[in-house]
């Protein structure tokens, strides 16, 4: 009897030890953009947790065992066309993938554009990431990470938004509410999988229409066309894309890869013939799995 009662214990042990930690990314009361409505945060299952009218954005932290850390991690954004998250499959699915590589992964549940919930909508995602990675750095020694090592990864419309921070992590979007938001925006580093990146010809039509609108002005179109928003400071850059993605076309991706280059920057790509659109680990898929241990190759030889 005493033996299953320490086994039980045991296991009741672990368990609390082994829980993930889910963290407000805005002190109570004081959301930027927010504006009081009866807007309502819904989740619904469907093989996938698609969340969306997220009201209180916040990171949920996958931290690898002590031992296992290699000191980095990577600040996740699940996609969905600024309309839903797939959370677990473009988010927490990716996190526990990379705990098993020793780093640390932070999921981030940004809101999404609403016109009843949010001031200047258009903003609202970037204001998130921003203080997403912000948050991060001020935990890393909590989350024994290094401050200089914290990357982000983005699918299809979290792309967008990975891809929105890497090119505007220095645009004063929000007022300075406490001592985190001192801290540097810019991800050391960014992966990007079947990204939206442009709002030009070659836009996810439904990713802009959800982000800016149905009318935006021409200036808003470039201002959110990321391969037209590169500098010299962006972080290096890997992304990868199946060439029949019929959601979001590839040329997005060799924009993007095209106007690293043509700033100077460090820039992968790995271009897959099949794999269509969200494939996410795609570990089903002999060949297009193969993109992850691309991707910790890459990683490593930033060192």
């Amino acid at each position: 009897m005493k033996y299953y009662s320490l086994l039980i214990l045991l296991i009741l042990s672990y368990s609390m030890v082994a829980q993930d930690t889910i963290m407000p990314l805005w002190p109570k009361n004081n959301i930027p953009n927010h504006i009081a409505s009866d807007e309502k945060e819904v989740h619904e299952y469907k093989d996938i947790l698609y969340i969306s009218k997220v009201q209180m954005p916040t990171i949920e932290v996958y931290l690898p065992t002590e031992r296992n850390a290699v000191g980095s991690a990577m600040v996740i954004f699940p996609g969905g066309g600024y309309r839903i998250l797939a959370y677990d499959w473009e988010g927490s699915d990716i996190a526990k993938f990379l705990n098993g590589k020793g780093i640390a992964a932070i999921v981030v549940k940004y809101r999404l554009p609403s016109d009843v919930s949010q001031k200047e909508k258009y903003n609202v995602p970037l204001i998130d990431a921003q203080r997403a990675i912000r948050l991060v750095r001020s935990k890393a020694e909590d989350f024994h990470i290094d401050p200089n090592k914290i990357g982000i990864i983005g699918f299809s419309a979290g792309g967008h938004l990975a891809s929105t921070l890497g090119t505007h992590f220095n645009e004063e979007v929000y007022d300075r509410i406490d001592d985190t938001d001192d801290l540097s925006a810019r991800p050391d580093f960014m992966v990007l999988g079947y990204p939206v990146i442009t709002f030009g010809e070659k836009a996810h039509a439904g990713s802009r229409m959800f982000l800016l609108g149905e009318n935006p002005t021409q200036e808003m179109i470039d201002h959110f066309s990321n391969e037209k928003q590169v500098t010299e400071d962006t972080p290096p850059t890997l992304l990868f894309h199946a060439t029949d993605d019929g959601s979001v076309p590839v040329e997005n991706s060799l924009l993007f890869y095209q106007a690293l280059k043509n700033h100077g920057v460090s820039a992968s790509m790995h271009i897959y013939p099949k794999g269509g659109h969200g494939f996410s680990l795609a570990l089903k898929d002999k060949h297009l799995r193969g993109w992850t241990e691309r991707m910790f190759e890459w990683i490593e030889s930033l060192e």
